[in-house]
């Protein structure tokens, strides 16, 4: 807070943030917010990328160039993106939704739709956190359309069909154990916010302190940094993050998409699946986090891989790490893409 107070140099940040590429679009009467940077290769492969809560847009700011531009770091330009990276319903600079109804499902028919509008007929889709609430809504309502999709995050509501007498492996139980132990410890704020977010709304939209205290909190807990959040982030990057919450009063509409969520959850009927590629990338620091065998009974996973370090934040905590896991995995892919229309 001191820090916020007397060396936060919020105008040094804008300048920063309107050298991004940012647009907004009129999505089925919706307006979302997002970063457009086009590819620097011989046929970059369009890529949707969706942060999560309580992240942002910003989230991106280091894997934008290192997706779009890898020869300008040493890379190939084969492995070029055109990147997207919309701001959810609710957050930042996207609308606010004005009824009930705005879940993944829905967040997902928006990004095909902002996807087709921009151009690309086919995509991949990337995300963490509610990012991969997304991604895998995406999968399962428009398979035609992706390529592959890429998690960093298992969703916490994703439950594939079990029947009615469900043969769990050691490994399994044991997650749904350590699950259950995470929610009743770690938990607290998303049950508020599945449950009474706009109570809360109240005191975070009138104190600057309290969203800070709410929000970096979780990136506290969450980040590979063993309590130490310098180790992972600057203080800028910390309170410009906690700033896009606070000028755009976004706190309640952020919130409620775990309200959202508890009444359309990720819950796989009898015969549903992922059917499009699936890559898992597991950083180390990331828990509760599936074992292979649950995930793979609702998504086809083509690649899965474990990394000794990093955490939640992926994007900002080890984006080098994360890029090359994402271009690793849709590599094989792109000669699909090529050659569909």
């Amino acid at each position: 807070m001191d820090h916020w107070l007397s060396r936060f140099d919020w105008r040094a940040q804008e300048r920063e943030l309107n050298e991004l590429p940012q647009f907004r679009a009129d999505v089925d009467g919706f307006g979302v917010h997002f970063l457009h940077q086009r590819g620097r290769g011989p046929n970059p492969l369009p890529l949707v990328f969706t942060h999560g809560w309580p992240g942002s847009f910003l989230e991106a700011r280091k894997i934008l160039p290192l997706l779009a531009d890898p020869g300008s770091a040493g890379g190939d330009p084969e492995d070029a993106f055109d990147v997207v990276v919309p701001s959810l319903p609710g957050y930042g600079f996207s609308d606010r939704p004005a009824r009930a109804g705005m879940n993944a499902f829905r967040i997902g028919d928006l990004w095909a739709r902002l996807m087709a509008g921009l151009g690309y007929a086919r995509f991949g889709a990337q995300g963490g956190d509610w990012g991969a609430s997304v991604s895998t809504a995406l999968g399962l309502r428009h398979p035609q359309r992706l390529v592959g999709i890429h998690l960093n995050y298992v969703p916490g509501s994703y439950r594939p069909f079990l029947g009615d007498a469900p043969q769990l492996s050691e490994e399994e139980s044991k997650f749904l154990r350590e699950s259950d132990r995470w929610y009743a410890e770690e938990g607290g704020y998303g049950h508020v916010q599945r449950t009474g977010p706009r109570t809360l709304a109240y005191g975070l939209t009138d104190s600057p302190a309290g969203l800070a205290g709410w929000i970096v909190d979780k990136f506290r807990s969450w980040a590979d940094c063993g309590g130490d959040l310098e180790r992972r982030f600057t203080k800028d990057e910390l309170i410009a993050n906690v700033m896009v919450y606070w000028i755009t009063r976004s706190f309640h509409s952020s919130a409620r998409l775990y309200l959202e969520t508890k009444a359309a959850p990720l819950h796989f009927a009898e015969g549903e699946r992922v059917q499009v590629p699936c890559g898992v990338l597991r950083f180390a620091k990331e828990s509760p986090f599936p074992p292979r065998a649950w995930i793979e009974r609702g998504y086809r996973v083509e690649r899965y891989t474990e990394l000794p370090r990093g955490g939640h934040f992926a994007a900002l905590e080890e984006p080098e790490l994360l890029v090359e896991d994402i271009r690793a995995f849709f590599r094989p892919l792109r000669t699909e893409h090529l050659s569909k229309p």
